[in-house]
């Protein structure tokens, strides 16, 4: 299932069936991405709250929930992280000057490699599209054309998307580790947007002060 979107330069696609996005041009670099280490509203004072903490070889990315825009998709995503689900799943879909793409349970086969992109928790999340714009640092959740289809794969905007706005679940934001985030989208990476290092990944959930 493939969902053509348009970018300012007129161009884009997100797939999700082979959950996959590639809104920009494939070419472009993350330099006009600001280097910036955490995502839009970092360092605004919130208290304790349960975040996200993605480990990976690069280091570690730290995401804050927008549970007040997307509650099922966060409701989602925690009970996956708190059974384990995401560890040992790559980051399979890397596109410099846009974003990263993870979640997939296939990625965990190396005899699988034909399916990365494709797999699913086994059940949908209803869409939960709201006005949070797609920034970088921004989370949303990757899906196919029909808009209810979003399930564990998630991916992270390196750059700002404006074209993906109202149209994908934005259910966080990094607050800290996107200096983590540019180094795995500049991972080298076969011609289906793939690293050919595999950037594996656990999640945590765990209290911390915003």
């Amino acid at each position: 299932m493939k969902l053509k979107l348009k970018t300012l330069a007129g161009l884009g696609a997100i797939f999700a069936a082979s959950v996959l996005i590639s809104g920009c041009d494939k070419n472009q670099n993350s330099a006009g991405a600001s280097s910036d280490a955490s995502g839009p509203s970092a360092g605004q004072g919130q208290g304790m709250q349960e975040v996200a903490v993605i480990t990976t070889r690069h280091g570690e990315i730290v995401i804050k929930f927008n549970s007040d825009v997307a509650p099922k998709h966060v409701e989602s995503f925690k009970k996956l992280a708190g059974q384990g689900f995401y560890d040992g799943t790559i980051f399979h879909r890397v596109i410099p000057g846009f974003m990263i793409q993870g979640g997939d349970p296939n990625t965990k086969d190396l005899n699988k490699v034909s399916s990365y992109g494709t797999g699913g928790p086994g059940y949908t999340v209803p869409a939960e599209f709201s006005s949070v714009k797609h920034l970088r640092g921004i989370v949303s959740a990757a899906r196919s054309q029909d808009p209810n289809s979003a399930g564990s794969q998630f991916f992270i905007v390196v750059k700002d998307s404006p074209w993906l706005d109202g149209q994908y679940s934005v259910f966080g934001e990094v607050i800290s580790g996107m200096e983590v985030a540019d180094k795995i989208v500049n991972e080298q990476r076969d011609p289906r947007d793939m690293p050919l290092a595999r950037v594996e990944m656990t999640i945590r959930l765990e209290q911390r002060q915003l």
